[in-house]
């Protein structure tokens, strides 16, 4: 809200607005449309239609989260259709860029941790990625899940559920104990 009390309008075509959807977003939109696709060229195209659907649609938010959760939505439904089109490809041949992001100095022990991480996640069915992806990495809120994935908020607490210990159980095959996934 502005000083007057009434919400700000932020307008998807305004330059200024875009880029900075562009600076917050990019990256995490990068690394979810990836867990879709596996592969970072197709993420970083994805993410690119998204934010030039929302530069042509001229939509209008009262919040900054009303944004995040549209583009969300935008790139889950752009990577659906790109599974649609290309359904026999899956390379997970890069999947270090995607993590690495613009940190490059990491310890090795986190490194590989996140290895594991990333391969116990690859491991779980699309729908427990997508809601761990959100809930976990992303910070969404339960009911902003549910707009995206287009689910009620007892199948997202259900997901959640089933996900977590499906992870929780590929970890512990993996070397993790107890007291490192609480």
């Amino acid at each position: 809200m502005n000083k007057n009390g009434s919400y700000l309008k932020i307008k998807s075509n305004d330059p200024i607005i875009l880029e900075e959807l562009i600076y917050s977003y990019s990256n995490a939109l990068v690394r979810y449309a990836y867990c879709y696709v596996g592969s970072s060229a197709a993420a970083e195209d994805i993410m690119e239609d998204a934010f030039a659907a929302l530069f042509v649609k001229k939509l209008t938010f009262y919040a900054p989260e009303q944004a995040r959760s549209w583009l969300y939505k935008c790139v889950h439904g752009k990577a659906v259709d790109y599974l649609r089109r290309h359904r026999r490809e899956v390379p997970l041949g890069d999947v270090e860029n995607v993590l690495a992001g613009s940190d490059m100095e990491q310890s090795f022990l986190r490194k590989e941790r996140n290895q594991i991480l990333f391969r116990s996640m690859q491991a779980l069915p699309q729908q427990y990625r997508q809601v761990l992806t959100l809930g976990y990495f992303d910070g969404f809120s339960v009911p902003e899940i549910c707009q995206i994935l287009g689910k009620s908020a007892k199948q997202v607490y259900n997901l959640q559920s089933r996900a977590k210990a499906a992870l929780k159980e590929i970890l512990i095959k993996e070397g993790f104990n107890y007291e490192e996934l609480s």
